[in-house]
This record gives structure tokens, C-alpha cells and sequence, in this order.
């Protein structure tokens, strides 16, 4: 429900992915022993649980331990586009990594598609499945030619793509790149029908945080209440990986968060699924919603926590909705955060060189369902017969200097003026906080972060990451503390959203500007 305002939209309910609130919650235990296994996965997302379903098949004992319920992170905050479409991404691959690596890139997500299709039609999974075609669009001239470009790079490939000067939008373009035979579906109704065909062997685990890797011979897992998972292999599928390993991943890949909006229309929404070239990016899909069907128009991409005013996001694009649509009510909004790798190719594969047991995804640049899809079968070829025919071009291993270097050389000098920043700037002076609102305060030569709820009751916390240091900023839109650096969110009451961080907001007299230890391992 929103109410409306002269200055912005004022939502008074908070963010809520309609793919969780569509689908009954899960209820695995905590773990409270020790235990063996022969593969543990951490992350309950769709790399962890379609790996633990392909891993299964090979009659293996297998551990999935997710910090908070599983389905709940990014997996369940996605638009759930499957599709080998990613905006405009294999003219430039071509160029930067080779025709091979491009094709092997395209080849990969075109086998996720079918799998995930073969997938549901053998068990029959009510996912709202729908076959779509995908399609980039623009409305400016600078982008014609570079829809071009991808279009050939695409049919060179082996992708059903055509591009034309209009699409089923209602509104003009210049040009549309359209592929054929893409899909979309309900991610949460076929995961969660995957974990009901888990057997016996495979032990679902929630509430229980992973925070570090011991043993090379044999990983075993900590977790957060002191329990010990030893394990042949350990997949590492918690979005970040939270254990480095001395990969130095947070220097290898960069947060980016985006916002959804979930609307119902009067007219019926063009067939298909949509993205804008240009930015801020405008994408768009529909999915079966009781009797009638929800519209989903997301975008306003923006590195976290460097968003002054992140509402705003959600009013851009309920402006644009209302200018394309007859929007009769807006009924769900959420966010959603994803990393991207230096190159643009996810990193799926073993951590490092120095750790052969331990396997990794991450990376997947807003495109999951595939990316995601594909980590998991790669993984678990990698882990079977040791080989599988994608498994360097995605290799975290892999070195792409000319793809890699300027993104790396931007985002870490990005990285470390938000450190500096941090460090250098004033915090606010003590000052009345409205209800809803937060400040950065000073108390006794301290950063605190202080929150004041509806119930005007103050919630304060030290402000500094307890990943590498940086200093949070106020997310307004989501009531977090969102690291500018590397990503890590937390509840203003100090809690873990999401990683990095494997430790949550010290309060104050806790032991603040305390930085978690071995964040920057070094190799054996």
C-alpha cells in the first residue's frame, strides 16, 4: 500500500518480494551438533539447492546450511527472467575475451534454460513456467548500433535473436534485439519443489550462519554457535563468498542493488520480457497473479550504500509505470542486491589454487537464474568426474587483464574514497531525529548510528563495518546500514541483512571499531 505525497511516495508497509509472501515459509532446524558429511553447501539460494539436488542424484551425503531460512536472499529477491539475454553483453565479451569464451559464455545459459525447462516438465513442478521471448530495447539513436552488434554476436552464437524497430511495449523504440525460446516462472515454486524431492541423505540446516573454513585435508566448517561440519568438498554458495581463502574476492567483485515494483494494470501487458539499454535501466515482466497477472518494473541500478535517497528509486519507477500503464494498485516493492566480476563473467569454480576441496559461485550480475543454474551444474561436474566442457571459461582462477583491468582499477578507487570518506568526514552533530529517520552522531569522539522508530525508541549502533572498516550509510528506503565498500547490510538494530560481514553491529561499550580478523588471509 502506498500513500502519495507532493514530495515522494510515502510506502507504509516494509518491502516484501511477492515470491516470498506467495509461498509458504520453510522450517528446517538449526544445526546442534557436529556432524560429517560428504558435501556441505552454504547458501540456500538456487545454486546451493539445485547443486544439492544434482549432487544427490550420485548418492552422496550432503549438509545445506543457510544463515537465516533458506530462499530468503537474493534468490528471492530476483525478477526470475530465465534467460541467456543479459542486456547487451556478447558484442562485448567477443571483444574483450575472445569469440570462444563469448560463445561458451552463451552456450552455457542456453543449456541452463533447457535444463531448468527439462527440469520442471519431468517432475511436473507448478512454477508458473511460461515460455517468453526477451527483448532490448531502446529509445535512443547511440544505442542502435550497438543492438546491432549484439544481435550478430548473438545469431553467430547460435541464439534465435532478430532485431526490428518496434516491439509489443506501448510506447515507440528505435530499436528492439528480441530472442526467441527464453522463459520466465515462479523461483520460489521450483526451488521449493526441488528441496521436496531432496532424499533422506541430503539435510537441510537454517539459522545457522557459516563464519570460517579450518583444514585443508579435510574442510571443516564453524558456524556462528560453534558447530563443526567436516566435509570431502564444501560448496561456497552464499552469494559472497564468506570465507576468502586468500582469493581477495573483495577486490574482485563489486555490490550493486536494484528495486522492483509489483503492479496490477487495467489492460493486458504486452507478452514478453523487457530491458532497457539505456540507464537508468527499466526492466519489465509479467507472472500469473490469482485471476489476473502482476506486473514487475524494475531497475534503478546504484552501487550500496551510495544512494542519498533510495525511496526515490521506488517513486522513479512507479513514474514510470504510471506513464506506460493504466496502473490500477501497487501492491509489492523490494530490492535486491547482486555482485558483478571484473570481467562480467561469474566466478564458479574452486575458491583458489591453494584450496582444491573448496568450490565457489558468485558474480552472476543480476542474471541468476541461469548464472545461477549453470554454477551448479559446473560445480557439480567439477566434483564427480573433475571436468566440465565451461568450467575455464567461468574458472575463478581465470586472468582477463584486458577485460578486467579498468573495471578493476574503478571500482577499488571507488572503494577506497568511500574507506576515506568515512574515515575523514565529520560525523553529524547530536541533533533531533524525526520518527523513521536516522543520523550519524558523535558521542564521546565516536561514530554512532542512531535510528528512532514509529514508537520513537532509539536504536544505536556503531556505524563501522565490521568486515574491513568502512564506514555505513543510511539505506531510508529499506531502514538498513549498508556498507558503501563491499556490500554488507545490516537491521538497525545491528543484525545481518547480508555479507560480507560475518559478524554483526557492535552497540556502544560492545567493543566497537573492532574489524572482523582474517578478512585478508594470506595463501599457505
Amino acid at each position: 500500500m502506498i500513500i502519495v505525497s507532493a514530495k515522494r511516495s510515502r510506502f507504509i508497509t516494509p518491502p516484501s518480494p511477492y515470491w516470498i509472501k506467495s509461498t509458504p515459509e520453510t522450517s528446517f532446524p538449526e544445526l546442534g551438533e557436529d556432524i560429517q558429511t560428504d558435501i556441505a553447501i552454504v547458501g540456500g539460494g538456487i545454486v546451493g539447492l539445485t547443486a544439492a539436488y544434482l549432487l544427490a542424484k550420485h548418492n552422496l551425503k550432503i549438509v545445506v546450511l543457510e544463515a537465516g531460512r533458506i530462499l530468503q536472499g537474493t534468490t528471492g529477491h530476483t525478477t526470475a527472467k530465465i534467460t541467456s539475454q543479459h542486456s547487451l553483453i556478447y558484442a562485448r565479451l567477443k571483444n574483450q575475451l575472445g569469440e570462444e569464451p563469448a560463445r561458451q559464455y552463451a552456450e552455457a545459459n542456453e543449456n541452463a534454460i533447457k535444463f531448468i525447462a527439462d527440469t520442471v516438465q519431468e517432475n511436473q513442478i507448478d512454477c508458473d513456467f511460461q515460455w517468453r521471448s526477451a527483448y532490448v530495447y531502446t529509445q535512443s539513436d547511440q544505442y542502435i548500433k550497438q543492438i546491432e552488434d549484439e544481435n550478430q554476436a548473438a545469431v553467430s552464437f547460435g541464439i534465435k535473436s532478430t532485431v526490428s524497430g518496434n516491439c509489443p511495449l506501448p510506447f515507440p523504440v528505435k530499436a528492439a534485439l528480441r530472442f526467441d525460446h527464453q522463459a520466465q516462472f515462479h523461483p520460489l515454486k521450483y526451488l521449493k519443489s526441488l528441496v521436496r524431492l531432496l532424499p533422506e541423505s541430503c539435510r537441510i540446516f537454517e539459522h545457522t550462519r557459516a563464519v570460517n573454513i579450518e583444514g585443508e585435508q579435510i574442510p571443516t566448517i564453524i558456524t556462528g554457535q560453534g558447530r563443526r561440519v567436516s566435509a570431502a568438498k564444501v560448496i561456497i554458495a552464499s552469494h559472497y563468498p564468506f570465507f576468502d581463502g586468500g582469493g581477495l574476492y573483495f577486490a574482485r567483485v563489486y555490490p550493486t542493488r536494484s528495486y522492483i515494483t509489483g503492479i496490477t494494470i487495467t489492460e493486458k501487458f504486452p507478452e514478453g520480457m523487457y530491458i532497457s539499454a539505456e540507464s537508468p535501466a527499466r526492466s519489465l515482466r509479467s507472472t500469473p497473479f490469482h485471476d489476473n497477472e502482476l506486473i514487475l518494473i524494475g531497475g534503478e541500478n546504484h552501487k550500496t550504500g551510495q544512494s542519498a535517497n533510495t525511496s526515490i528509486h521506488y517513486d522513479n519507477l512507479l513514474t514510470f509505470a504510471g506513464d506506460t500503464f493504466q496502473v490500477q494498485d501497487t501492491l509489492f516493492r523490494w530490492s535486491t542486491q547482486d555482485y558483478t566480476t571484473l570481467d562480467g563473467i561469474p566466478y564458479v569454480g574452486l575458491l583458489t589454487f591453494n584450496h582444491p576441496r573448496l568450490y565457489t559461485a558468485t558474480g552472476f550480475g543480476k542474471w541468476g537464474m541461469t548464472n545461477g543454474t549453470n554454477a551448479a551444474i559446473i560445480i557439480k561436474d567439477l566434483i564427480i568426474s573433475g571436468n566440465n566442457s565451461y568450467a575455464k571459461v567461468f574458472s575463478p582462477l581465470r586472468f582477463t587483464p584486458k577485460a578486467s583491468a579498468a573495471t578493476f582499477v574503478t571500482e577499488n578507487a571507488n572503494v577506497a574514497k568511500h574507506f576515506l570518506l568515512g574515515k575523514l568526514s565529520p560525523a553529524l552533530a547530536e541533533q533531533n531525529i524525526p520518527a523513521g529517520d536516522a543520523r550519524i552522531i558523535n558521542h564521546e569522539g565516536e561514530k554512532l548510528g542512531v535510528f528512532k522508530d514509529d514508537n520513537n525508541r532509539l536504536h544505536i549502533v556503531d556505524v563501522i563495518c565490521p568486515h574491513v572498516g568502512c564506514e555505513l550509510s543510511w539505506n531510508e528506503a529499506e531502514r538498513s546500514w549498508d556498507c558503501p565498500c563491499h556490500g554488507s547490510r545490516f537491521t538497525y538494530e545491528g543484525d545481518i541483512i547480508e555479507g560480507p560481514a560475518l559478524s554483526h553491529l557492535h552497540h556502544p561499550g560492545e567493543g566497537q571499531n573492532q574489524v572482523e580478523p582474517n578478512v585478508f588471509p594470506t595463501p599457505e
